[in-house]
């Protein structure tokens, strides 16, 4: 194993990127040598992290100059896919923030650039590494068939996240940028394939193109005869009410995060919110002969509980041994793929008003 750092080129300096450039920052076995983005974020986290690195308005012109042994992507979707391949064919490794592409043909091409170069490409499903999702899978696992799994991540943003998020609509809905996570993790919990999804969708702002729509709710029918739904809306008009569920029924019971700081009221377009769990409430269905619970609910509450920073960094740690250990990722980009297929037919069932049968 090389001692030398890998030089990563960092490309998107706003929420992401910085999380991202942080850990860098912080990890001896990686040296940022450039960081990139079109705007002023480049600068201000370059102040933060010590003003020590070069600073990029052109990518390309980056990669070229700066010869990276990894790129990493938190740009808006609609680069993600071109930006890709490009550090790709440079002979980069990739880490890219979700999703893959901003269309499904385009994340395909991704995954076979990839198999073509023989590189590493890591997506950033962060809550694939936070162990209390871990254990929420784990957990929803053990309630029989079928689920029924409930989540929603609604957005009350303002001032810079609805800047942010109005960006992220120019491409996307709420709904395929913010539910291949949500997507992913049933998935993980039902262990078997979705087959048609529904959903509806509104738009309650001119501030986004006239063909999107800013709140969306998905509906998902799996072949094991799981469903499950998600929510996502964005926008200053979103209410605070409820906008954290992550729940999980089955025929032995229930699984639920509840998230006491994270559903306080204000707290939904704040970043470091949206993975926080604080606790999982196991629900037991067992009766006794006179229809009493025989088991109380229990309260886990894991003493690990990483905060943002600390998820980023243990992506980055992963994509690390991805590239040190030569780890298979077929897998890994084929959920990256599948969450994004579901997610765009369900865009389209909102466009269209019909169900889409995906088998």
């Amino acid at each position: 194993m090389s001692s030398t750092p890998i030089k990563v080129l960092v490309v998107g300096c706003g929420n992401m990127g910085a999380s991202h450039a942080t850990a860098y920052h912080h990890m001896p076995e990686f040296e940022i040598c450039g960081l990139v983005s079109t705007g002023k974020s480049k600068e201000v986290l370059n102040e933060k992290l010590g003003g020590v690195y070069p600073l990029f308005s052109d990518y390309s012109s980056a990669l070229a100059s700066t010869r990276p042994d990894a790129v990493c992507i938190s740009t808006y979707p609609d680069t993600h896919e071109q930006y890709c391949v490009e550090a790709l064919e440079a002979g980069c490794h990739v880490f890219i923030e979700k999703p893959i592409a901003d269309s499904v043909a385009g994340a395909e091409r991704v995954v076979a650039a990839a198999v073509k170069t023989n590189k590493k490409v890591v997506v950033g499903y962060i809550l694939r590494h936070h162990p209390s999702w871990e254990k929420f899978v784990e957990l929803a696992q053990t309630l029989g068939k079928p689920l029924v799994m409930r989540m929603n991540l609604n957005q009350q943003s303002h001032g810079y996240m609805w800047d942010v998020h109005r960006n992220l609509m120019k491409s996307l809905s709420p709904i395929v940028d913010c539910a291949v996570h949500y997507i992913d993790v049933m998935c993980q919990m039902t262990r078997t394939e979705p087959v048609r999804v529904s959903a509806i969708g509104a738009r309650l702002t001119n501030d986004i193109p006239a063909d999107n729509y800013n709140y969306g709710q998905l509906q998902i029918h799996f072949e094991d005869g799981s469903v499950g739904w998600y929510e996502a809306g964005w926008g200053p008009m979103m209410s605070e009410t409820a906008f954290f569920i992550k729940d999980v029924v089955g025929p032995k019971g229930c699984v639920s995060i509840v998230a006491k700081d994270a559903s306080a009221v204000g707290q939904s377009d704040n970043i470091d919110a949206h993975t926080k769990t604080e606790s999982l409430r196991l629900h037991h269905a067992d009766l006794d002969a006179n229809n009493a619970f025989t088991k109380a609910d229990e309260w886990i509450d894991l003493k690990d509980e990483p905060d943002h920073q600390e998820l980023c960094n243990r992506e980055q740690r992963y994509f690390l041994r991805a590239i040190q250990e030569d780890m298979d990722l077929t897998d890994h980009l084929a959920d990256a793929v599948n969450s994004l297929k579901v997610a765009f037919a369900c865009d389209e069932s909102v466009k269209t008003g019909q169900m889409i049968q995906l088998s």
